[in-house]
């Protein structure tokens, strides 16, 4: 039985607010997870520019859980003069108040994180075990 073309095209919307819904989840975890990292009484949010009522609302849902979470109160101000570069495929940076700590978690930061951690197993995929060798880092 084939599929009409308003029964596909209401299958594809369906898909893109699943997609749509998706993504916010997933701001909301990665903007929490930063404030989680930081624990500071200020923090300000760099994103892209055409992320940012994304980031807005994710920041909004995220405060009272970091409230709850921590029994701290927190202001979070995003940062609408600095914004994160368009090449960059999204996520945000969060700085502490004076902006002398940063939490880049950006899709490439997560990324290089996940290279470093599996140096060792894509070493041994490529080379073999090294007997001589002590660290495996």
């Amino acid at each position: 039985m084939a599929l009409s073309d308003a029964d596909v095209q209401k299958q594809i919307k369906h898909m893109m607010a699943f997609i749509e819904q998706e993504a916010n989840e997933k701001a909301e975890e990665i903007d929490a997870k930063g404030l989680y990292q930081l624990l500071e009484p200020r923090m300000i949010v760099c994103c892209r520019k055409q992320d940012f009522p994304l980031v807005k609302a994710a920041v909004q849902k995220a405060i009272p859980m970091y409230k709850i979470a921590t029994k701290r109160d927190v202001d979070v101000q995003i940062d609408q003069e600095t914004y994160l570069p368009d090449e960059i495929a999204g996520g945000v940076e969060i700085y502490n108040g004076d902006r002398k700590i940063k939490v880049s978690n950006t899709l490439e930061s997560r990324l290089d994180l996940i290279a470093q951690q599996m140096m060792p197993e894509v070493r041994g995929a490529l080379f073999g075990a090294n007997a001589n060798r002590k660290f495996l880092d």
